[in-house]
């Protein structure tokens, strides 16, 4: 698994709802979840499947309309998801307690 060059809140965004999510998800409920456009999270998710932090697959289910592509973390990067949200969460942690009023 490569280590992700560079960790943008939208990235933050899309591991933490991958996190949360139960199983795999298709992009386009990741895009309304996290709230970003398309436009950044769809990148942000070949980003991370070249990188092996997601893998994914075409829902083979026999539901209407048109198929959905399903992105889930694999093992390694569900551990290195959880690192990266908790670390992107203690910055601002700890501003909050030492700002009078926000904590």
């Amino acid at each position: 698994m490569l280590r992700l060059g560079r960790v943008t809140p939208a990235t933050v965004d899309v591991l933490r709802a991958l996190l949360a999510a139960d199983g795999a998800t298709w992009g386009l409920r990741l895009v309304g979840e996290t709230g970003r456009p398309a436009g950044s999270v769809y990148p942000i998710l070949a980003r991370l499947e070249d990188g092996g932090w997601v893998s994914s697959s075409w829902d083979e289910s026999d539901r209407r309309g048109a198929r959905r592509r399903l992105y889930a973390l694999t093992d390694e990067g569900r551990a290195s998801a959880a690192a990266v949200v908790a670390a992107a969460r203690r910055p601002v942690a700890r501003r909050r307690a030492a700002e009078p009023g926000l904590a």
